[in-house]
């Protein structure tokens, strides 16, 4: 079985899906490694890398989708949906298709990849079980979203992080506010901190408090009476527009005294909740900065502009996009990891097996035989999911 990896072709996204460490690995599975030319280059690892860990190198991306039965990619079209649109055409019937894909977003996207009857595989879809732990890519690329977030906002913030104490005079450490704290959240927690930032978390969820505590952080405690804010998986859910508007009312104060807010609140398959009005970004001392790592949901802020840098008020809103591409040589690494991780568990002697009883599988195959085959994102596409097939 040849599993291929191309090029990203996501704006700046310097990642490749296959690094040179896992080709053994799937040599194991009876796996042979064909990578597209210069694929890893912009991660630091040239095509030399590859090939001195058995991988071939493919002229161009046509010739990967011609020869691979596996197509691994990190973000594919639902995920990519400017550029990723161009692989439909060189996909064919019986691939496996590997990637973050969105697909409870991605609607037109899946029903095409179904239509062509090729198979897709969601990493986002990802079970967070015991047996799915090495799989998991979404908090791979969330802990270096969380480290991204801290130093981006080191960047923009006018002041450093640390207190020190010179001849010159003290300046004071910077305050530091995280909002949400999952993958993503703690390790910018945890990052802020080294930095030298005087930090605080806050999140929904009850089980956060006592995970916010571990990292070092002052847990912020808004008064308000927690629902049951953790859905499936651990991941927060939706909660109601009333408890929405009086946390954001409550938060406003606290935001306002902060040098530093990094926001990370997201929902699977949702709209970002919005956690900081403009209201609260305009009472902001002059120089001080959001970043906003939900911007590709909508962002946890009103004023945030996806991919974009925005100046309201006094206050800097950065709106992060695809910030793990920020550390392309070990976002590949984990990255290239889980994914193996996940085809050591599709592939057994150089043959596929999906298995639509085993949990894993059926938590992450969208697409099968030309049908959505995946409860959640059929019943997300609705109409879309119906008469998808052959004879489409």
């Amino acid at each position: 079985m040849i599993v291929g990896a191309v090029r990203e072709t996501y704006p700046g996204d310097r990642r490749v899906a296959l690094t040179p460490y896992v080709v053994p690995l799937l040599a194991k599975s009876k796996c042979e490694v064909l990578v597209e030319h210069d694929a890893g280059a912009a991660a630091g690892f040239p095509d030399g890398a590859y090939s001195e860990k058995g991988a071939r190198i493919a002229a161009d991306r046509r010739a990967v989708f011609a020869a691979a039965d596996v197509i691994v990619q990190i973000r594919a079209w639902g995920a990519n949906p400017e550029r990723g649109r161009d692989d439909l055409a060189l996909l064919r019937p019986g691939q496996l298709l590997v990637g973050f894909f969105d697909p409870l977003n991605a609607a037109d996207a899946v029903r095409r990849v179904a239509t062509g009857r090729v198979s897709l595989v969601a990493m986002e879809l990802v079970p967070r079980s015991t047996r799915a732990q090495t799989m998991d890519a979404l908090s791979s690329m969330a802990t270096i979203a969380g480290y991204r977030a801290a130093l981006v906002a080191a960047e923009h913030l006018p002041k450093m992080f640390p207190m020190l104490i010179t001849a010159a005079g003290t300046s004071t450490a910077a305050k530091v506010l995280v909002l949400g704290a999952g993958v993503a959240g703690l390790q910018a927690i945890a990052t802020a901190r080294r930095l030298g930032g005087l930090v605080e978390a806050y999140d929904v969820r009850r089980a956060a408090e006592d995970e916010v505590r571990s990292v070092g952080a002052k847990f912020v405690d808004l008064g308000l009476e927690l629902p049951q804010a953790e859905g499936a998986g651990g991941y927060a859910r939706a909660l109601g527009e009333e408890f929405g508007r009086r946390q954001r009312e409550l938060l406003a104060p606290i935001v306002a005294q902060r040098d530093v807010v990094i926001s990370t609140a997201a929902v699977p398959g949702l709209k970002a909740p919005i956690l900081i009005t403009a209201g609260a970004v305009a009472e902001m001392r002059p120089g001080s900065v959001i970043v906003d790592l939900a911007a590709e949901q909508g962002g946890n802020c009103e004023v945030t502009r996806p991919g974009e840098i925005v100046q309201h008020g006094g206050a800097t809103v950065v709106g992060l996009v695809n910030a793990a591409a920020g550390a392309p040589f070990d976002a590949s690494q984990m990255y290239a990891r889980n994914a193996t991780a996940l085809l050591q568990h599709l592939i057994r002697d150089g043959a596929l097996r999906l298995d639509p009883a085993d949990e894993i599988t059926a938590a992450t195959l969208v697409t099968r035989d030309g049908e959505v085959c995946h409860p959640a994102v059929r019943e997300r596409l609705g109409p879309v999911a119906t008469g998808v097939g052959a004879k489409e």
